[in-house]
This record gives C-alpha cells, structure tokens and sequence, in this order.
C-alpha cells in the first residue's frame, strides 16, 4: 500500500550565500501526489526562487505517474528559468531518472551537501 505523499518547502542558504529553496517530499509519489509535487512548486513565487532542491531522500516509491508529474514540474522550472537539483534518490530511483532524461532538467547529487555545492 503506498504512503501518503506530504511536502514542504525550507529556504536555504547555499556556499556562495545564494537563496536556495528546498522542496522535501516525504511518502511515496504516485498519480494522487499531483498536489504535494505540483501544488508544492506552483506556490513558489517564480520571481524570487531561481535554485530549488529537490530531495527525495525520504521518498521510498515513485511510479511512473509519479515521474510524469516531476517531469511536468522540470518542464515548469525550465520555462520559469530556474536551476534545479535533485539528491536523495535511491540508487534504483538514480538510475531510473537518467534513464528517463531527467538530467537534462535537473542534476542528480546524493546528498544535500552536494547539491547545493558550486551553487
């Protein structure tokens, strides 16, 4: 049975003392996590977040409605000009999002530290 897919979002301060906002997703994301995925992002306001995190290290399931709906949300990003990254991904999760073309919207990094490195 999945788990209820929950979101929030922290800001952050990266190396270089850039604004850095971090989506966190708890549970699994499946066709339902339109809200906690979608939702989450669209309430960034688009003038002032320019880097975002994605993490997903407390993610344990992702379909492939799920990775529709994080695809549909790099395509967003894109549009809105935003640089984004993603860490936490099993290295099952890793190999399937570059399988699927997800690094060309958003680079892929283990841990948090990583990610906001060179930021």
């Amino acid at each position: 049975m999945q788990s209820e897919t929950k979101s929030h979002a922290d800001q952050l301060t990266s190396p270089a003392g850039l604004p850095v906002t971090a989506l966190r997703f708890v549970g699994d994301i499946s066709s339902t996590s339109k809200e906690a995925v979608l939702g989450a992002y669209q309430e960034l306001p688009k003038e002032k977040v320019k880097l975002v995190l994605l993490d997903f290290s407390k993610v344990e399931y992702i379909n492939s409605s799920g990775i529709a709906l994080i695809i549909q949300m790099l395509i967003e990003a894109m549009g809105a000009g935003q640089k984004v990254r993603a860490f936490g991904l099993s290295a099952h999760f890793n190999k399937v999002f570059t399988m699927v073309g997800i690094p060309k919207y958003a680079a892929l990094f283990a841990t948090e530290s990583e990610a906001l490195a060179g930021l």
